[in-house]
């Protein structure tokens, strides 16, 4: 079981808990997946640095579940972006679920066949804990197991709209010096669509795969 599978099956076990704390049955199904946000200063007139935090406490197992999330409505570009992240997670158990979610942020510009043999390269070698060290309390140490909730730190900085239409955010990883970057563009619908990510990145390996510690 992966860290994914784990994140859902302790939302079942809580939901279990208690129906049995209340005297009900056990669900037979997951809970749908579920979200909040904090920390909320977007502002897309603004110059100075925003951040926004985006919190996951279990996370969608169907397309149906991913598109029910709140940040699924993309009304911002800070929800966009934690949803990219939320569905490279995605790929390395559910890579059907995560290439229908991503298409599903890109909206009218889906995934080419080259995009998909280019995520497909990025998680060769077992790298599934890129889009984990995204996460806060993700690092190297602990094999980039997030704390929980599951949180993702969004900033936009000074000139993250200096292009009309688009916005460039960064989030940081627990594995490298630098924020790695997510380009949004607003379509006609009002929605902000992924236009590019730099998610992929090779970060510092877990501790777990280094044979001198």
């Amino acid at each position: 079981m992966g860290l994914l599978d784990s994140l859902l099956g302790k939302a079942v076990d809580a939901a279990r808990q208690a129906a049995v704390t209340k005297g009900n049955s056990a669900p037979s199904a997951p809970p749908r997946a579920q979200s909040f946000n904090t920390h909320s200063t977007y502002n897309p007139q603004t110059r100075a640095s925003d951040t926004k935090d985006i919190s996951f406490y279990a996370f969608p197992s169907n397309i149906e579940e991913f598109k029910s999330l709140p940040q699924a409505a993309m009304e911002t570009p800070f929800d966009t972006a934690a949803l990219t992240v939320v569905a490279f997670c995605l790929y390395p158990e559910h890579r059907d679920l995560s290439l229908a979610a991503l298409d599903y942020l890109r909206g009218p510009n889906p995934l080419s066949g080259i995009d998909k043999q280019f995520i497909a390269d990025r998680f060769m070698d077992r790298k599934d804990y890129v889009p984990r060290s995204y996460f806060n309390g993700a690092v190297p140490q602990n094999d980039y197991t997030p704390s929980q909730p599951w949180t993702l730190r969004i900033t936009a900085g000074p000139y993250a709209y200096q292009n009309e239409g688009y916005a460039k955010l960064s989030i940081r990883s627990g594995g490298a010096d630098n924020p790695r970057e997510v380009v949004l563009r607003k379509a006609k619908d009002g929605k902000w669509y992924l236009w590019e990510q730099y998610l992929l990145v090779d970060v510092r390996p877990p501790e777990s795969t280094n044979p001198w510690a």
